[in-house]
């Protein structure tokens, strides 16, 4: 009995491999101990387009152009004004057959995430595989998770919501985009525009913030603060008027100054419980790293990629600001080791 482990890049497979006796190297993959373990170079399979439909150019009797059923294709990589399949890719998908065609099962080792399903599936339906497959879920890359992950395998059809939430949206993608891409090209008649489910409302929003940004008239005002105290308690004074100009607020800071008399007009006390931050999900830690360092998100989820792969950080591609049950139980230890960084403790 030979058992398949598909990773969603080598550097993964490479640490899964050494945890289960996989120490024999082959091209494309690695075996031993009864596992043979291959990856995947993120998405080796993508939707085709329109031209495997019959639909050639940019016409307006084509639109909107709806696939019965999305046919699926080795990665493509475009070659002058053609597409053409990714020649890494076609060599992979080639050993990834061979690997699973000689095992019995198959434990499916892409991230954890609905992305990392839709890799595998894709690959699995595009090869017409059959054999029964398993899932490792874990958020983390150390020796001990990858084994408690082996040892506590989830049957493959409880990620199917996953799999199909994914593919919608990878499917709605296409759909999208090839059709309004092409409706606007047609329409404008100047060159190919590009459209998207994501990038055109993006795009929308960055141009509103411009056009706000860009027909903002500033108004100039003054405000008078004073640093005095009361009972010994000191505190800062704000006037509640704002000067138009700056001789009107100057007159009335002499006037405080010569008098030394500061009629206190309203307090306002409020009492806040304010929650600790909960944890980074990606989309929080690319904005708090381009507020506070000027990473863009690319270079952030790039790090922080990186840092998953060196079994220093959890998985990076997540929707999820808690930590799970299965994890909880780590941190005590987790928040004593970090006790001996004071910038961290």
């Amino acid at each position: 009995m030979k058992t398949a482990i598909i990773a969603e890049k080598p550097s993964v497979a490479r640490e899964i491999a050494g945890i289960v006796g996989a120490t024999s190297k082959e091209d494309g993959f690695m075996h031993g101990n009864g596992y043979m373990v291959t990856w995947a170079f993120g998405h080796l399979i993508t939707l085709a387009m329109p031209e495997a439909y019959g639909f050639t150019g940019f016409s307006r009797e084509h639109l909107p152009i709806i696939p019965p059923t999305f046919k699926l294709v080795p990665r493509q990589v475009r070659e002058g004004k053609e597409y053409k399949a990714d020649a890494g890719a076609l060599r992979q998908l080639k050993i990834i057959r061979h690997v699973f065609e000689s095992c019995d099962s198959i434990i499916v080792a892409t991230d954890a995430g609905r992305e990392g399903e839709l890799i595998f599936r894709l690959i699995y339906t595009y090869l017409n595989c059959t054999k029964p497959f398993k899932r490792l879920w874990i958020s983390s890359l150390t020796d001990k998770a990858i084994k408690e992950g082996l040892q506590k395998l989830k049957q493959g059809s409880d990620y199917d919501s996953l799999y199909h939430a994914a593919k919608a949206r990878s499917e709605a993608d296409w759909l999208v985009g090839i059709n309004a891409s092409q409706a606007l090209s047609i329409a404008a008649g100047q060159g190919t525009y590009s459209l998207g489910r994501v990038q055109t409302p993006t795009l929308a929003m960055i141009c509103k913030r411009y056009m706000e940004n860009r027909n903002f008239v500033s108004v100039p005002f003054w405000q008078v603060r004073v640093q005095t105290e009361k009972a010994g308690i000191p505190f800062t004074a704000l006037s509640g008027e704002r000067y138009e100009n700056r001789q009107n607020a100057d007159a009335v800071l002499r006037l405080l100054q010569e008098n030394k008399i500061l009629q206190v007009q309203s307090v306002k006390k409020k009492e806040v419980n304010q929650e600790p931050p909960l944890l980074y999900d990606l989309t929080t830690l690319q904005k708090e790293a381009n507020s506070k360092h000027g990473f863009s998100a690319d270079k952030t989820l790039s790090i922080a990629q990186k840092l998953y792969e060196a079994k220093l950080t959890t998985y990076p591609r997540t929707g999820s600001r808690y930590i799970s049950a299965d994890v909880m139980e780590e941190i005590p230890e987790l928040i004593k080791s970090l006790e001996q960084y004071s910038r961290f403790a």
